[in-house]
């Protein structure tokens, strides 16, 4: 895979937008001062026309006629080129002409135009035209008339485009150490800008098992483009940290957990073949290892429930899903443990007070309610009720489980959705809970983007409330 420079792509644009900028200027000053001095060429060419055109006389003959005073010809614009012209008379007749004229001089002009371009061998050449210019002389015999003439001047303009050149390649090596200069200091400024980028990365790098403290630099929690990111990866490392441990505690406690069950049946197992037994007594110890083994049944299941709760949450597979009516997954769950209730003693009461439904696989929702029910029934004492109670809330569906029995000590409160967690570990041993029935509980609801409080008091019962959105 090609490796992207954030670095030297900065550089690149700007260096290339500093080049493009460099040529605008180029030809933007190329172009004002040619321009420029054309406007001052094409005035001096006029001069220079006016000045051939004074030169023209009248005769002091008996009949006067127009003539050229060769002599007073001003010197050519361009010292190393002659200046071209020709003066022809109202009636069309030559009256003067520059010596090197050429025989084709001056010819085609754009219509309409004075000025206009033309090539002499090989030089540039700019040329003007002066139509039925009066001529100055006033001193002829008998003018009762004003006589006029046409003036044709062209000068060489190849001095002044070595000088446009010249100011050009000037601009241009001016240009292009100004912008060496920049790129010197756009790399300075855009390295020195993205080293709170860098000290990042190597904060990131030093994060490990063992450290998961991201420990970024204050360069970096200052720079107002890294501060998010600096803020997710603190997010997100602390939210590794916390799967990492607990999945490290799940690993331990269900360690734990298989340990004494195994070590049971391993020496009621090894008891068994150490010496010759009677069939009652074989009987009786296979019985003692089935009941461990279903134990390890039991907790076994119990982890696989937990590990697709969690499944289904990180996955967020939730679309397509059935239209699920609450009330009736509770009352299916409600009936399947009236059994296990009538045999406590406890009356399981289901009241609805609305029918919410949302989108849900009802495995789902009654593996939820199976769970909290359950415990609601094996911690109940005898001739009591255990009641579930479900209503629309705004925008949730909300169902309460109510028991009436000995509570949950405050301090544990906030650790009954742990995993292994348990309250009173002699008391969950003698119902066979292993603890994870509340995790799995939890797991399913924040799969719904829904949320289960608790609220306890020792001796007064607990009270469950479960919140899971309305989906239309």
């Amino acid at each position: 895979m090609v490796k992207l420079s954030i670095t030297r792509r900065l550089i690149v644009s700007v260096l290339l937008t500093q080049l493009v900028l460099t040529i605008a200027v180029v030809t933007l000053a190329s172009f004002l001062t040619w321009r420029q001095l054309r406007k001052s060429f094409d005035a001096a060419l006029q001069g220079r026309a006016m000045s051939v055109a004074a030169l023209v006389r009248f005769s002091e003959d008996a009949r006067p006629r127009l003539m050229f005073d060769a002599s007073q010809v001003p010197p050519p614009l361009d010292g190393e080129h002659p200046d071209l012209f020709e003066i022809v008379g109202a009636g069309g007749e030559r009256i003067a002409a520059s010596p090197n004229l050429p025989a084709d001089f001056p010819g085609t002009a754009p219509s309409e135009r004075s000025y206009w371009n033309l090539r002499h061998g090989d030089d540039p050449y700019r040329v003007i035209r002066l139509n039925n210019t009066p001529v100055l002389d006033r001193e002829g015999p008998d003018t009762t008339t004003t006589a006029t003439i046409t003036v044709t001047y062209a000068a060489s303009t190849e001095d002044m485009l070595e000088r446009v050149w010249t100011i050009a390649l000037l601009t241009c090596f001016g240009s292009l150490a100004l912008l060496a200069i920049s790129t010197a200091v756009t790399v300075w400024a855009v390295r020195r800008g993205l080293s709170p980028l860098a000290a990042l990365t190597a904060s990131a790098g030093r994060v490990s098992a063992e450290t998961w403290k991201l420990d970024a630099s204050q360069q970096a929690r200052s720079t107002e483009e890294l501060l998010p990111l600096t803020e997710a990866m603190d997010g997100m490392l602390a939210g590794l940290q916390q799967a990492f441990t607990s999945q490290r505690e799940f690993v331990a406690n269900a360690a734990h957990e298989l340990k004494t069950p195994i070590a049971v049946l391993k020496s009621t197992l090894q008891l068994l073949i150490q010496r010759p037994r009677t069939a009652d007594e074989y009987r009786a110890q296979v019985e003692i290892a089935l009941e461990d083994v279903a134990r390890l049944e039991t907790l076994t299941h119990s982890m696989l429930r937990l590990a697709r709760a969690e499944e289904v949450q990180t996955s967020n597979r939730r679309h397509d899903l059935p239209l699920v009516d609450v009330a009736m997954t509770c009352e299916e769950s409600a009936g399947r443990l009236r059994a296990v209730a009538d045999n406590r003693s406890v009356r399981i009461e289901v009241k609805s007070q609305g029918s919410p439904r949302l989108h849900a696989d009802p495995e789902d929702l009654e593996m939820i309610w199976n769970n909290l029910l359950e415990n609601a029934v094996r911690y109940s004492p005898t001739d009591s009720a255990v009641i579930a109670c479900i209503s629309i809330d705004g925008q949730y569906a909300q169902v309460e489980i109510r028991d009436c029995g000995s509570g949950i000590p405050t301090s544990d409160l906030q650790n009954i959705f742990n995993r292994f967690h348990r309250a009173d570990a002699s008391r969950s041993r003698e119902t066979g809970g292993y603890g994870l029935g509340l995790a799995i509980v939890k797991a399913m609801v924040d799969a719904y983007g829904g949320t289960i409080s608790a609220e306890s008091g020792d001796g007064n019962g607990t009270r469950m409330c479960v919140r899971l959105p309305i989906q239309s």
